[in-house]
């Protein structure tokens, strides 16, 4: 119930919405693009890459919906999630390799699989940096992604959203 509102939480108030221009990233196939968001990280990240890389699957939206761990949304709907438990990146389709806001939505999830050895005070705050991550990613590459930074914060901050004064 609990990470089912956090979702909700960032579907209503986070927003990666409108590159403006295309990335720089050409991978011709998905393990391409893997490597060359993978060779990033390894420059620009904190946390070291994994010997085991995350299993990576599609799913059209009925099927990803409700199956979320760490959710990436772009322009209002679900794009991918992680899942530590499994150490799966699910990207919900429709996902287009050429497109640079599936890219970046792509590596905010191959960031929260290098955090999830480490351990976090909740889940939420690992979104912040991995935000931060994407965001740097999109403008080296020429795009321009908007987020809400104040809501990245909010989430990342681990606080109880039910709090009351009674």
């Amino acid at each position: 119930m609990r990470r089912m509102f956090r979702v909700s939480l960032a579907l209503a108030v986070l927003s990666l919405v409108a590159f403006s221009q295309p990335g720089q990233a050409g991978s011709a196939s998905l393990p391409e693009l893997i490597e060359e968001l993978e060779s990033w990280l390894d420059t620009n990240s904190p946390w070291p890459r994994r010997e085991t890389p995350p299993a990576i699957r599609m799913l059209p939206p009925s099927l990803a919906a409700g199956q979320y761990g760490s959710a990436g949304y772009a322009g209002g709907r679900l794009r991918a999630f992680y899942d530590g438990g499994t150490d799966t990146i699910t990207l919900v389709s429709p996902w287009d390799i050429r497109d640079p806001a599936d890219q970046s939505v792509l590596l905010h999830e191959l960031a929260h699989h290098r955090q999830a050895p480490h351990h976090w005070y909740c889940a939420g705050a690992q979104e912040l940096p991995a935000y931060r991550l994407q965001a740097a990613w999109a403008e080296e590459n020429g795009a321009m992604v908007s987020i809400n930074w104040m809501a990245a914060v909010m989430e990342s901050g681990c606080t109880r959203r039910d709090i009351h004064p009674d």
